[in-house]
């Protein structure tokens, strides 16, 4: 069974090649290009990983990856923020809200191939953020 990705960037262009750069690594691929779409995305069918851009227009990805992390039901789910916001507490950040990996704009495509094989070679095993909220039942995740 392939692996599903969810690319979630408002630049068409970069969601372009990335959907050509996951399709030829084998993975099922999907694009979204705000933070809304993302969200829906995700509750729709949950990939597992999330290639997410911080600035997106309705939602950006900061507050995707705060979305995702608070529900425990996703926590299965790999993030790697791919952003121009490069500095090291923009990264710190991106991190401390739940992503695996942050990876700064312009990016090699070498170093996106090895990073979400890196990633989605471990599973996640963080605990969920106090006061989570546990799945809805019906089959409706909280997002």
């Amino acid at each position: 069974m392939a692996t599903s990705v969810l690319i979630a960037d408002d630049d068409p262009s970069i969601s372009r090649a990335l959907r050509f750069l996951m399709q030829s690594e084998g993975h099922d691929v999907r694009t979204v290009s705000d933070g809304e779409q993302a969200l829906a995305a995700i509750r729709s069918q949950p990939p597992d990983l999330v290639l997410l851009d911080v600035m997106m227009p309705r939602g950006n990805g900061y507050e995707v990856c705060r979305t995702l992390r608070a529900n425990p039901f996703y926590d299965e789910v790999r993030i790697v923020m791919l952003t121009a916001k490069g500095g090291e507490a923009d990264q710190r950040v991106g991190l401390e809200l739940g992503a695996d990996a942050y990876i700064s704009k312009p990016f090699a495509i070498g170093d996106v191939v090895s990073c979400v094989k890196d990633v989605l070679a471990h599973r996640r095993r963080r605990a969920a953020p106090a006061g989570a909220t546990r799945r809805p039942e019906a089959g409706t995740p909280g997002l």
